[in-house]
C-alpha cells in the first residue's frame, strides 16, 4: 500500500475536488436520470449486512490491529463508516456534511477504540438512519453539497455510500476482496472514479480498459497519451489507491502516478 494518508486513500467520497468537470459530469440532472437510488439503497442495505456479518467474527483485540489503510485501525474504519452514515444523512436533510475537517478527524479518533459490540451497533443504528433519510419523500434530482464544496445529484448520494462501505468492508482486511465486489458496482465505481481525475492537470490523457469496456480521464480531451489495461477490480484498486497498479499494463508510457485529492 502506498504511504499516505487514510484520507488520500478515500477519496474516492467526500473528498474535495477542484475540477468542474467533475461537477458538471457527477451533478445535478444530468447523472439524476441515469441513477435508480432506490435501487441502490437496497444496495447499500446489502452490503452493510455483508460487513456486519464478517465483522461480528472479530474480537475486541482485533479492531485494534491495523487495517489496510495506512495509520488505521479495523475501529477507525469502523467508526468512520458510522459518522459517515451521519453525515450523508445531513446532506440530504440540507445541513452541513460535517461541522469541520477537525471535528469529523476528532469524532473518528474518539470512536475508533470502542469494543466491537459498540462499534457494530453503531454501524448498523447509522445506516437504518441512512436508510430512514433515504425512504423520506423528497425531490432526488436536487443539488447537494458535500465536503468542501462538491456538489452532486441527491439521487447519487446512496451510490456514495455504498462505496463508502463496500470499499471499506475491503480495507478491513478480513477476507474481502475487490475480487468479491458486486459486479455492477465494480463497474459503477470506475466509471465513477474515472470522472473524478477528468480535467486533472497533473494526469496525462488515459484510456482505460478491461478489454471490453474503455473509459477516458485526465486532462485534455484529445487522444490519450497512455492506455492502461487491466481487469476490472485492479483498475478498482488503482484509481482507488488500494493497489499500486501492478496488476495493470500500460502502453505509450509509464502507468500514470495519480495524486491525492
Amino acid at each position: 500500500m502506498p504511504d499516505t494518508a487514510p484520507d488520500d486513500i478515500a477519496r474516492a467520497f467526500d473528498l474535495r475536488h477542484p475540477f468542474t468537470t467533475f461537477t458538471q459530469r457527477c451533478g445535478g440532472a444530468r447523472v439524476s436520470t441515469m441513477i435508480d437510488h432506490a435501487r441502490d439503497l437496497v444496495s447499500v442495505r446489502d452490503a452493510t449486512e455483508r460487513l456486519l456479518t464478517a465483522a461480528a467474527k472479530l474480537d475486541d483485540a482485533a479492531l485494534t490491529e491495523p487495517s489496510l489503510l495506512p495509520r488505521w485501525t479495523r475501529g477507525h474504519v469502523l467508526a468512520h463508516l458510522a459518522r459517515n452514515a451521519d453525515a450523508l444523512v445531513n446532506v440530504l436533510e440540507g445541513r452541513p456534511m460535517y461541522v469541520s475537517g477537525e471535528a469529523r478527524d476528532a469524532d473518528i479518533e474518539r470512536d475508533a477504540p470502542r469494543p466491537l459490540d459498540i462499534q457494530l451497533a453503531d454501524v448498523r443504528d447509522t445506516a437504518a438512519r441512512f436508510q430512514e433519510a433515504g425512504a423520506a419523500p423528497a425531490d432526488w434530482s436536487r443539488t447537494v453539497e458535500l465536503r468542501g464544496g462538491v456538489t452532486d445529484s441527491a439521487s447519487r448520494v446512496p451510490f456514495r455510500r455504498w462505496m463508502e462501505v463496500d470499499l471499506h468492508h475491503v480495507d478491513l482486511g478480513i477476507g474481502y476482496e475487490l475480487e468479491d465486489l458486486p459486479e455492477e458496482f465494480v463497474e459503477r465505481a470506475v466509471d465513477f472514479l474515472a470522472a473524478r481525475f477528468t480535467g486533472h492537470p497533473d494526469v496525462p490523457p488515459t484510456r482505460i480498459t478491461d478489454g471490453t469496456r474503455a473509459w477516458s480521464t485526465g486532462r485534455g480531451a484529445g487522444a490519450p497519451d497512455i492506455t492502461v489495461t487491466g481487469s476490472r477490480p485492479d483498475l478498482l484498486g488503482w484509481l482507488a489507491g488500494r493497489r499500486d497498479g501492478s496488476g495493470l499494463t500500460a502502453g505509450g508510457g509509464p502507468l500514470p502516478a495519480l495524486p491525492s485529492l
